[in-house]
């Protein structure tokens, strides 16, 4: 009975460790998106940053979690306010970009409206900006729950060198059951999750209906197609597209930039002066600490040490170009089963009814905590095989349960919005399915898929960094690759070497912005740009 008091508290140390980091990105959006509204110079600077840190996993900022609060801070409260930040930075960006966008996206007759009332800033956030952006954050509560749920073993449990830090949580119990094979504590604390997964997938749910009933206003992701019998979504849409929206938003925030931003209604132009400046001191400020901090960190580098990580650069980037190729076979399977899957349930209601909330379901529940169990029941077999194939098959396993969801969601959510007549032109050629996909589907897709494949890829690394290198996966034995950067980030913190993660890291967080900049805003403008399908209505 006590040990069930023990898990019982720690899951709700847990779940409220997570519900208390997306409460501070929703309150720290509002004011983030208001200040965007008010100075162009803040907007500019901030949505380009979101996009940029979005694309870096939390792995990215390991090392740099552990040298300022770990380090510096110290003690339990460093201890604590390292868990919280890499939780956050799980959690924050979509609902981040959300808010934002509905902050934009705000009527501008209702903006007259406040104008006229003569709101200020209190009034105008209580009475419009905030309801209006409730069922944008309502949307993004699922994805924000699962991505902070995934890293909790990651984040509670913070080894570096001979050194442990550890938070009370579950994913604390559930790493010391693990390293103990106390197979009852395992059980239990997974079966903690699970009802705590449950429980709050059913409040979202309802919140989620609760705010698009009292909030939403006749959008055109309401005014749906009458003329196809497509799936009755309703309300609850809002939170079944939720995940894979965590990396879509931050590409619609791009086409709010472009073209719904509303060059006739900019607000800067009729803010105060006093808004403008505070917005471009805020953002100076942020980007002077940014510079302060990475030269006081640099000239505190030795320059025989620069010279070692110089030196360990070329095996940095072969190991991140394996971990790539591994990335590439996650995302390439998930692709493959999502078209499948995906196609089959956007044309079957009933079906789509049923599995779709166990997917998602399914989706909310982090791998890490029973992915052991998994291993226990298939390691035997696993050593059988040849040259390590056994450790490169468990990371495959490991990445693709923790982004399957991504492009599986987007795709299925691009099938649903091809128009009616272009369904009626398929069946009145009498197109068979491969003819389908090859002719509309896809191409009628591809916004929809290069945002989840870019989830896909940017989300695998969570995997990568759990599977790679994972000592004491259950008692007396350890899941190791041969080469990685996930590896070698893990071990460099294990071992403490610090200034080899951080420069590992580094380069990581380097190479996946330029991705993201490079390819994936690139084919996302061409997708957008060639493959609107909307527009062949008109242009026939």
């Amino acid at each position: 009975m006590y040990g069930g008091l023990i898990i019982a508290a720690a899951a709700l140390a847990t779940f409220a460790r997570v519900l208390a980091m997306m409460g501070l990105s929703i309150v720290t959006g509002w004011l983030l998106g208001y200040a965007s509204l008010r100075s162009r110079g803040f907007e500019s600077a901030y949505i380009p940053a979101i996009a940029v840190l979005e694309s870096v996993p939390v792995i990215g900022f390991f090392p740099l979690v552990l040298i300022i609060f770990v380090e510096r801070i110290g003690g339990p409260l460093g201890v604590e306010m390292a868990a919280d930040f890499l939780v956050f930075d799980a959690v924050v960006w979509n609902i981040w970009v959300g808010i934002y966008q509905a902050f934009k996206t705000v009527p501008r007759d209702l903006e007259e409206v406040a104008d006229n009332y003569g709101l200020g800033f209190l009034g105008k956030m209580r009475k419009l900006y905030v309801p209006y952006s409730i069922p944008r954050i309502a949307a993004n509560l699922f994805p924000s729950f699962a991505d902070g749920l995934f890293y909790i073993m990651a984040s509670e449990v913070i080894s570096v060198g001979v050194h442990t830090y550890e938070v009370f949580g579950i994913g604390t119990l559930l790493t010391g059951y693990v390293a103990g094979g106390q197979m009852a504590g395992i059980y239990y604390s997974i079966l903690a999750i699970g009802v705590g997964v449950v429980g709050f997938m059913t409040l979202f749910r309802y919140f989620a209906r609760a705010s698009v009933a009292k909030y939403g206003l006749d959008t055109a992701a309401q005014i749906r197609r009458r003329e196809r019998p497509a799936p009755r979504l309703g309300s609850s849409a809002w939170v079944t597209l939720a995940r894979p929206m965590r990396r879509l938003s931050r590409y619609a925030a791009s086409a709010v930039l472009a073209s719904v931003a509303r060059p006739v209604r900019s607000v800067s132009g009729r803010a105060p002066r006093l808004a403008r400046a505070a917005g471009y001191a805020i953002g100076i400020a942020i980007l002077g600490y940014i510079v302060y901090s990475s030269y006081r960190l640099i000239a505190a580098v030795p320059a025989a040490t620069w010279s070692e990580l110089l030196s360990d650069t070329p095996a940095m980037l072969y190991a991140l170009a394996v971990d790539y190729g591994r990335v590439a076979v996650i995302t390439g399977a998930s692709f493959a089963i999502s078209v499948l899957a995906g196609y089959y349930l956007a044309t079957h209601v009933r079906a789509s009814a049923i599995v779709i909330p166990a997917v998602q379901t399914i989706a909310a529940f982090p791998p890490p905590a029973y992915f052991p169990l998994i291993y226990m029941a298939t390691y035997t077999y696993m050593d059988a095989l040849p040259g390590g194939i056994g450790a490169e098959v468990y990371v495959f396993i490991l990445g693709f349960l923790s982004t399957f969801y991504y492009v599986f969601f987007s795709f299925w959510m691009g099938v649903q919005s091809i128009p009616v007549e272009f369904w009626e032109l398929m069946d009145n050629y009498r197109l068979g399915f491969w003819e389908r996909l090859r002719r509309v589907v896809l191409p009628a897709t591809l916004p929809y898929r290069v945002s989840g494949i870019s989830s896909t890829v940017n989300s695998a690394w969570g995997g990568l960094m759990v599977g790679e290198y994972w000592p004491g996966v259950v008692p007396g034995r350890n899941l190791e690759v041969n080469v990685g950067l996930m590896k070698l980030l893990d071990v460099y913190v294990s071992q403490g070497y610090l200034h080899r993660a951080a420069w590992a890291s580094l380069l990581f967080g380097a190479v996946v912005a330029v991705y993201s900049l490079l390819f994936t805003e690139r084919l996302m403008n061409l997708s957008r740009s060639r493959y609107v399908v909307e527009e062949g209505i008109f242009a026939a």
